[in-house]
């Protein structure tokens, strides 16, 4: 293969002023109350700008440079009254481009990049303004880590949720912390809610102070007894359809696929028509499933 790999940027980033820049779309007066935009310029306000604004090549006429991304960054700065920015020129002129590349800081990825700046001599507290969090939070942010197992660590590295989640799991042996991780990616569900739920359905020899009773408000202790017991039993339910659901599919299509030719083979169609007309009308709500929900649902019907 010859061709050539087109280079995205131009080499170096550019100082230009606000007024140079024209904005490619209008941001809703509500994004300026959102807690992410307050990061933003806090960010901005106490240690300036880290990642540089994409623009395209000035235009010849009016010297202006479109802005592709970059425009919580711009309204900040221009909020604080800045007059430069620096730049990046970019050899492609639509924004999708990068909006769609966009990735958001995992909480672990959150938490490793305060402790690099604590360990370069940044102040807490100036860090915490930055972040436009107080320094309590900052520190928990910090602690994140302490007590998960790198098992955990590297399930949940790439994950976004709340750190409460992992004061949960604290609270866990290793293997349990892994047990209840891998659920919570299985489930695409990292609330705190469910992990609070799988804290309750943790037996107590899989505690880290398993002398000390579990107490969930408005749960009493036979309840929270009950509840362990179910829970470990839809997660042994959850496991086995999990192993299964793959082959439940293939299984579904190649049925589905079958049962759709003897339909639309007229032949056929009329002499079960005639012979077996409820046998039909059944294949031809398989024909109709699109996915394993929808087969439980014929079932019921059924």
């Amino acid at each position: 293969m010859t061709g050539r790999v087109q280079i995205g940027f131009e080499g170096q980033t550019f100082e230009t002023s606000l007024d140079k820049l024209l904005p490619t779309r209008s941001v809703r007066p509500e994004f300026r109350k959102t807690r992410k935009f307050a990061q933003i310029r806090s960010s901005i306000r106490e240690i300036g700008l880290i990642e540089p604004l994409i623009v395209t090549p000035p235009d010849p006429a009016s010297g202006l440079h479109m802005l592709l991304d970059g425009h919580l960054r711009l309204l900040a700065m221009r909020e604080l009254g800045l007059a430069a920015v620096t730049c990046l020129v970019s050899c492609d002129d639509e924004g999708y481009t990068y909006n769609k590349r966009v990735n958001r800081l995992a909480t672990v990825q959150e938490h490793y990049m305060i402790l690099r700046a604590l360990e370069r001599g940044v102040p807490e507290e100036r860090l915490a303004k930055a972040l436009d969090i107080n320094v309590a939070s900052l520190r928990r942010k910090r602690d994140l880590l302490d007590g998960i197992c790198p098992e955990v660590e590297e399930m949940l590295k790439d994950r976004n949720f709340s750190g409460d989640v992992m004061r949960q799991l604290k609270k866990m042996k290793p293997q349990r912390q892994i047990e209840c991780a891998d659920l919570m990616c299985s489930m695409n569900n990292f609330s705190v809610n469910y992990a609070g739920a799988l804290l309750a359905a943790t037996p107590p020899d899989q505690l880290v102070e398993a002398s000390q009773p579990k107490r969930f408000r408005g749960l009493a202790a036979a309840e929270i007894s009950r509840m362990e017991k179910e829970m470990s039993l839809v997660q042994s339910r959850f496991k086995l359809i999990e192993q299964s659901y793959g082959n439940d599919m293939l299984d579904m299509v190649l049925a589905r696929g079958y049962l759709n030719k003897l339909l639309t083979n007229k032949a056929v169609a009329s002499y079960l028509q005639r012979r077996q007309p409820d046998l039909v009308d059944e294949f031809r709500n398989i024909v109709k499933i699109t996915s394993l929900e929808d087969e439980e649902d014929v079932s019921k019907v059924a």
